[in-house]
């Protein structure tokens, strides 16, 4: 499993210190620390996700005030951390609970 930052909060400030040049997994929280959201971005597009998700996020994401992401090698190694997480967390904004 990848390793994931520590909790940090939903800020512009935070998201403009992700790594651009790797793919990430990401987990969008609420204050209580319960997963609202999993998500991954590839590489040259993780600081513009998280952006996507922070500015919709009131209406796709209420409650979503912190996030955590970790750095994987491929896309494709994200694909299967993210299916094991949504499988294990079944976060509620994730559709289909892939």
């Amino acid at each position: 499993m990848a390793k994931f930052t520590r909790t940090q909060k939903f800020t512009k400030e935070n998201i403009c210190n992700v790594p651009q040049n790797k793919a990430i997994i990401y987990k969008i929280k609420d204050g209580s620390g319960e997963n609202l959201y999993t998500g991954i971005a590839g590489r040259g597009r993780t600081q513009d996700r998280l952006l996507e998700h922070k500015e919709i996020q009131k209406e796709k994401i209420p409650g979503g005030t912190r996030f955590q992401y970790a750095v994987v090698k491929t896309k494709v190694r994200a694909h299967e951390i993210e299916k094991s997480i949504i499988k294990k967390d079944q976060p509620e904004f994730n559709k289909n609970c892939k």
